[in-house]
């Protein structure tokens, strides 16, 4: 039911449509860039989508790069002479480090030589000053009680 209860039809009413107008869309040239001086403000440009819809804003200029310098050419002539160089370092310091080791090498195998004869030279000072079967000295067994002594003859 209608909210004022009445029975008879709601009176009809006119409706106008509107029926937007399409922009052609413009040819696809590139904007031309107009530099913008320090302090000034820039223009204020309108883009027309493909859509139908403009867009206004501020043109900003793209931040350009750096030219950048063009190197110049190395010869290779150059370049084997400067690798040979590194080469040449790396044998002499491999040399340098290789008479180290030979150095380290010999005094070490000159102190086993000098500790074999001081291990040697100790046990046949041992051999030679030890106890020897003979009958110099005092010969005690315990077990059998028997007592042997040194006699002095003059």
């Amino acid at each position: 039911m209608h909210p004022n209860h009445n029975p008879q039809r709601p009176a009809q009413r006119a409706v106008e449509v509107h029926q937007p107008t399409p922009i052609p869309p413009p040819a696809v040239h590139p904007a031309p860039v107009v530099p913008v001086q320090p302090g000034t403000v820039p223009t204020v440009a309108s883009i027309v989508l493909p859509n139908g819809r403009v867009v206004t804003g501020y043109a900003i200029d793209p931040a350009r790069p750096e030219p950048v310098a063009a190197k110049p050419a190395v010869s290779r002539a150059a370049v084997n002479v400067a690798l040979g160089g590194v080469g040449f370092l790396a044998v002499c310091g491999g040399l340098l480090l290789l008479t180290s080791f030979i150095a380290a090498l010999t005094a070490f195998v000159a102190q086993l030589v000098i500790l074999a004869a001081v291990v040697f030279g100790g046990w046949i000072a041992v051999q030679g000053l030890g106890t020897s079967g003979g009958s110099s000295g005092t010969t005690v067994h315990i077990r059998r009680a028997v007592f042997k002594r040194n006699h002095f003859h003059g």
